[in-house]
């Protein structure tokens, strides 16, 4: 049984508010997810949204998965026939590919809007995703500079801000936007694993413990990095508490955890398109 996730804090919920209402003004949507849960970080209700906006989807952190995984999902994107940008946020890997297509979406948005007859004006995107996708990174990223503030945990960017990409494409960074339901309870664990939701959020020891079970599962050699047999997630975790940290459990958890975020244990995808074959 998953464990339960809880969360929408305050500042979200008013965010998502303030974000319907720009959504109005706004041409085209760049939804980021993670690319080690492709799936799983997919917002729910960004298909609502977007309402027949034009769309860009970026897997970001693609440095975390292994190359296999990186093509497995650029073909099965490509089945749903849809294109899916790779980015690494941080080093700017694929960034300039995804500037390619976002200047190229401004010129059919700009073209239809001079044949209907309207004023020129910069094409207006925005970002979407999950908290900590890497939105703000990437928003510096095509800027060549710091213009938003940005750090690798949930929760830093609090409020909607419009900034200029160039002449031609203005965009909104929004913080991370959390449904107020996620029925998949498999997905919500996958996302408190890779810290796409707040840390107060869930138990980190029962989150390890599944983490622990999905990382044997796809070959992660944690007997190299911790010195233990291999055994069930919650069996692991109490080992290395006894081991390592006086039988602190959540000490032990969340070392499994922020291992697993810094890649110490390999560039692991936890989900690949294998999993859906039967969706």
């Amino acid at each position: 049984m998953a464990p339960p996730i809880q969360w929408y804090p305050g500042h979200v919920a008013k965010a998502e508010r303030a974000l319907k209402e720009h959504l109005q003004r706004v041409d085209a949507v760049i939804e980021l997810r993670d690319a080690r849960i492709p799936l799983a970080s997919a917002h729910p209700q960004v298909a609502q949204w977007l309402a027949g906006k034009a769309r860009l989807l970026v897997l970001n952190r693609v440095d975390s998965i292994s190359a296999t995984a990186r093509q497995e999902w650029q073909d099965w994107f490509r089945q749903q026939g849809e294109v899916v940008y790779f980015t690494n946020a941080q080093d700017g890997t694929g960034v300039a590919n995804l500037l390619k297509a976002a200047q190229a979406v401004g010129e059919q948005i700009t073209a239809r809007r001079q044949a209907r007859g309207m004023l020129p004006r910069p094409v207006r995107a925005v970002t979407l995703g999950f908290p900590n996708v890497g939105k703000s990174a990437l928003i510096n990223r095509l800027l060549r500079r710091r213009a938003v503030e940005s750090a690798n945990r949930p929760g830093v960017t609090r409020q909607l801000r419009w900034v200029r990409v160039s002449d031609t494409i203005e965009l909104l960074d929004t913080p991370g936007i959390l449904p107020p339901v996620l029925s998949d309870a498999d997905a919500a664990v996958k996302l408190a694993i890779c810290d796409d939701i707040a840390a107060a959020a869930y138990d980190a020891v029962l989150v390890a413990a599944i983490a622990v079970d999905l990382l044997q599962a796809r070959g992660a050699h944690l007997i190299d990095r911790y010195g233990l047999a291999i055994a069930p997630g919650e069996i692991f975790v109490a080992a290395l508490a006894q081991a390592q940290y006086h039988g602190d459990s959540e000490k032990a958890a969340r070392k499994i955890l922020d291992d697993f975020r810094k890649g110490k244990l390999g560039a692991i995808a936890l989900e690949r398109p294998q999993d859906f074959a039967v969706r």
